[in-house]
């Protein structure tokens, strides 16, 4: 499973979500069907879109059983995971965001900053938040930055002063 978005508020009073997307563009979410939405630890609900656009920064969508605001409401907060198998097969050293976290993240010379706890989406460039023994903000910067990805070790090679 694959977590591509998260339910935060309803939209209207028929049973719209309101939803934001971590896909790129963020209308992709969707197109992946169908949505697994987990509130808390309990069990996943499945769930087919019937509609959904783009409004704002954000998505709407109407999704089957949900007809009422009430309904939306024990949702709010819920993470929405897809199938990997639904999602485009990626070329050759391309990554989705979700397969990057918890890989070590060690600079070229050695050191060991911790793990890639998530991504951030910052306009300019990605950011990986890397948690060691403190918090560091890494530039997704292929090729300057991120010198090697090592999906068999789980490994995130940096060119970055341990020191910052």
């Amino acid at each position: 499973m694959v977590p591509v978005g998260r339910i935060i508020g309803s939209y209207g009073i028929h049973g719209w979500l309101k939803v934001y997307s971590y896909t790129q563009p963020k209308k992709n979410i969707l197109d992946y069907a169908p949505w697994f939405i987990q509130v808390g630890q309990g069990p996943s609900e499945v769930r087919r879109v019937l509609d959904g656009r783009v409004h704002g920064k954000n998505i709407v969508a109407q999704i089957e059983g949900c007809t009422s605001r009430e309904q939306v409401s024990r949702w709010v907060g819920a993470e929405i995971s897809v199938e990997r198998s639904s999602l485009p097969r990626l070329e050759p050293g391309e990554y989705y965001w979700a397969d990057l976290i918890g890989w070590k993240v060690i600079t070229v010379t050695g050191v060991e900053l911790g793990t890639v706890d998530h991504l951030l989406e910052t306009g300019s460039n990605d950011v990986v938040v890397v948690k060691g023994e403190r918090e560091r903000l890494i530039p997704y910067i292929m090729g300057s930055v991120i010198r090697e990805t090592d999906p068999v070790a789980r490994i995130l090679r940096v060119d970055w002063d341990p020191e910052f």
